[in-house]
């Protein structure tokens, strides 16, 4: 009987330790599950749990919701979605993938660090300590969100024709395989 009440004493305490993050607020959203209700980015298909650090949440005012893998992916949606207003734009922390408000984020653009979808980097930090400290060690530059969707809408162009050359690679060295 101890055994079952400290298990489940355990759980509980446990549990909190995810659903309260760093800003106070329920911020580990990561932990209510919004990878398992989009497990995919619908523009790419890239697993979104593999890349939980630069995801993105976008909720639009009239509740529909989307999940990406990166901020390159959510520009995309809401480029094909003009008329329909952002109500929330949740982002993954880079360093703890706990979703974060991208409004408020502290980003860094560009760095030696190979963006998600995208040549040049665009991370989102909960706090502008950790954004420093990720640009000391890997350069890149600190921005505000209208910032890094700029970024993102301004590399569109060449990101997408790196995407198509790599896929163009895939399926040739399939083919290569496939006549091997």
């Amino acid at each position: 009987m101890r055994r079952t009440v400290f298990m489940a004493m355990s759980v509980v305490f446990l549990s909190g330790l995810f659903f309260f993050g760093p800003l106070g607020e329920s911020a580990m959203v990561w932990a209510q599950d919004d990878i398992g209700k989009h497990p995919e980015c619908p523009y790419c298909g890239m697993d979104r749990n593999k890349f939980a650090h630069s995801r993105v949440l976008l909720t639009y005012d009239d509740g529909v919701e989307m999940g990406f893998c990166s901020l390159r992916c959510a520009a995309v949606d809401l480029a094909n979605n003009i008329d329909a207003a952002p109500a929330s734009i949740q982002v993954g922390d880079y360093n703890t993938k706990a979703l974060i408000d991208a409004e408020r984020a502290y980003w860094v653009i560009g760095g030696n660090k190979m963006g998600v979808m995208s040549k040049r980097a665009k991370w989102a930090f909960a706090t502008k300590t950790d954004a420093e400290a990720f640009i000391t060690a890997n350069g890149g530059e600190l921005a505000d969100f209208e910032t890094a969707i700029k970024a993102a809408y301004t590399d569109l162009y060449e990101d997408n024709r790196m995407i198509r050359e790599k896929r163009k690679m895939m399926r040739m060295k399939m083919q290569k395989k496939n006549k091997s």
